[in-house]
C-alpha cells in the first residue's frame, strides 16, 4: 500500500488542498505507476453496512489531458486529515461533459467470489484469515472469538455467505456480537463492544429521522431447538419461551433442527437465541447529522431523540451508514435497528 501523498503523482489540473476539510482522493494507475490526484466533483458518498457489503466510495472527476485510470485501480481517501477508504475502481460512466462518474469498492468485495469451504474446529478468525491467504487480500486484527466451531460445510456460496453464517454461528454460542470490515485496506473482525465512539446524536444534531417498530420479522418469543434420535427412535425437543411476551404479542416461534452429535449445549443455545430474537424490532434512520470518520457500520453511538412511543436515550449499533461530503461539509445518514433499541 502506498503513501496517501506521493512523489509520483500527476496533478490531473487539481490544486494541492489546502483547507483541512477538503476531501482529498487520489488514484493509482497500477499499469503505469502512477499516481493523481484529478479534480473532484461535489457529491461525495462512502456506504457502509454492518453486514454481507463492501464499503462503496462514489465520486465524480473532471477528466482532461492528463487522468488515466482504469478498472481494477487503487483509489484512497482523506478528510481533514484522516485516510478513511482503500479501494479498487469497480466501474467508471462518462457524460458528454467530461465527468467520470466512479463506484470504488473495499477488499470486501472480493470475498462475492464463491468457493467451497469445509473444516473441522476452526474458530471465526481463522477461518477468515485462510479465505483471504487464498484470495490475496490483506488481514489486520482479528479479536479472538473464543468459540471452536466443532464443523462446517460451505457449499459453493460466496465468501461472505460463508464468513457470515460462521459469525452467526459464533454469536448463537456465545451472544457476542460482531463488526467484519475493510478498515483502510486491512480486513479486522471486532466485538461490537470494542466499537463504541463517543459522539452523541440528537434533535440538534439530526436534520431528522425515521423511526419504525414491528414484531413482523425476525422476534420470536418461544424457541424450539429439535432432533430425531435415530438411536432410540424418538425426538429430543429443548424450547424456552417468555411467557409474558406470548400474553402480549401470541406465539412467535423459531423452530430449528439441530445436530446433537455435536458437544453443544442446547438448552443454553436456546436461551441465547429467545435473548436474540425475543424483542420489538425498532428502526431508526437518521439523517443530516454532523459528519464524524470514526462511525461505521457496526459501531456503538449515543442517541437521544424522543421517537413518540419511546424516549431513546441509549446506545445503538449503527447498522447502516452514508458518509456526504458536499460543499466543504460532512454529514452522515444512519440506520441503527436491532436489539438493542428497546422501548
Amino acid at each position: 500500500m502506498a503513501d496517501f501523498v506521493d512523489n509520483n503523482k500527476e496533478s490531473a489540473g487539481a490544486a494541492v488542498p489546502t483547507n483541512q476539510h477538503e476531501l482529498q482522493l487520489v488514484i493509482h494507475d497500477k499499469e503505469n505507476d502512477k499516481y493523481y490526484w484529478p479534480a473532484v466533483q461535489e457529491g461525495v458518498t462512502w456506504e457502509l453496512t454492518w453486514k454481507g457489503s463492501p464499503g462503496k466510495l462514489t465520486f465524480k472527476v473532471l477528466t482532461d489531458e492528463k487522468l488515466n485510470f482504469h478498472e481494477g485501480d487503487e483509489v484512497q481517501a482523506n478528510y481533514g486529515g484522516t485516510n478513511f477508504f482503500y479501494g479498487y475502481v469497480f466501474t467508471k460512466k462518462r457524460n458528454k461533459d467530461g465527468i467520470i462518474t466512479v463506484t470504488a469498492y473495499d477488499q470486501i468485495r472480493y470475498l462475492k467470489n464463491k468457493d467451497i469451504y469445509n473444516f473441522t474446529d476452526k474458530k471465526a478468525g481463522d477461518l477468515i484469515k485462510q479465505i483471504a491467504e487464498d484470495f490475496q487480500l490483506k488481514v489486520g486484527e482479528m479479536v479472538d472469538t473464543g468459540y471452536v466451531i466443532p464443523k462446517f460445510r460451505g457449499g459453493n456460496k460466496t465468501l461472505m455467505d460463508i464468513i457470515q453464517t460462521v459469525l452467526d454461528m459464533t454469536t448463537e454460542n456465545n451472544g457476542k456480537l460482531y463488526a467484519f470490515y475493510d478498515d483502510f485496506g486491512e480486513l479486522k473482525l471486532k466485538e461490537l463492544e470494542d466499537m463504541e465512539v463517543d459522539i452523541l446524536i440528537d434533535a440538534e444534531t439530526a436534520q431528522d429521522f425515521s423511526y419504525t417498530s414491528d414484531i413482523d420479522k425476525d422476534t420470536y418469543n418461544r424457541i424450539k431447538l429439535y432432533y430425531d434420535n435415530t438411536e432410540t427412535g424418538k425426538r429430543d425437543v429443548w424450547m424456552t419461551l417468555d411467557s409474558a411476551n406470548i400474553k402480549r404479542w401470541g406465539v412467535l416461534q423459531l423452530t430449528e433442527s439441530i445436530n446433537a452429535k455435536k458437544p453443544l449445549n442446547y438448552n443454553q443455545m436456546a436461551d441465547i437465541k429467545l435473548k436474540l430474537h425475543n424483542r420489538v424490532k425498532r428502526s431508526l434512520s437518521i439523517s443530516g447529522a454532523f459528519g464524524d470518520l470514526r462511525v461505521r457500520a457496526g459501531s456503538k453511538i449515543y442517541v437521544d431523540l424522543n421517537l413518540g412511543d419511546v424516549k431513546l436515550t441509549k446506545q445503538v449499533i449503527v447498522e447502516a451508514i452514508k458518509h456526504k461530503f458536499d460543499n466543504g461539509v460532512h454529514t452522515m445518514d444512519l440506520t441503527v435497528k436491532g436489539d438493542v433499541i428497546t422501548g
